[in-house]
């Protein structure tokens, strides 16, 4: 007798990405205020407190309110300000770019992961 959802799982298995790796940091990862953000990659606050609203860049308040950020806000500040300028992009277009870019990147890390190569190097 066999189980009819077998296949179902095995393709399941060929199409789902490997899940995302958990790192613990040893030591806690500084965080960076809105204006240290702004400083570093050029762009208004204001601006910048608007992409945090559209969902665009990543942040957290501290206790006292404040938006504060990961180290690595300037350079996706950096990415948004590239695709706009370059492609003419609108937020919500920039929004979908970088979802699609980051699904792009797990996929890539998930074939290294199982060793497959592909012929052509990666685009991004």
């Amino acid at each position: 007798m066999s189980d009819p959802h077998a296949e179902a799982r095995q393709a399941s298995r060929l199409t789902a990405p490997a899940p995302a790796r958990v790192r613990y940091a040893i030591v806690p990862v500084p965080r960076l205020s809105l204006q240290t953000v702004a400083r570093r990659s050029g762009v208004h606050p204001d601006l910048i407190r608007r992409f945090v609203a559209l969902g665009l860049v990543d942040a957290e308040r501290d206790s006292a309110g404040r938006l504060v950020f990961d180290p690595t806000a300037p350079a996706v500040l950096a990415r948004i300000q590239r695709l706009r300028t370059g492609l003419c992009l609108n937020y919500a277009s920039i929004g979908l770019v970088l979802d699609l870019l980051d699904r792009i990147s797990l996929l890539e890390a998930a074939l290294r992961g199982r060793g497959t190569r592909s012929e052509t190097p990666p685009w991004t």
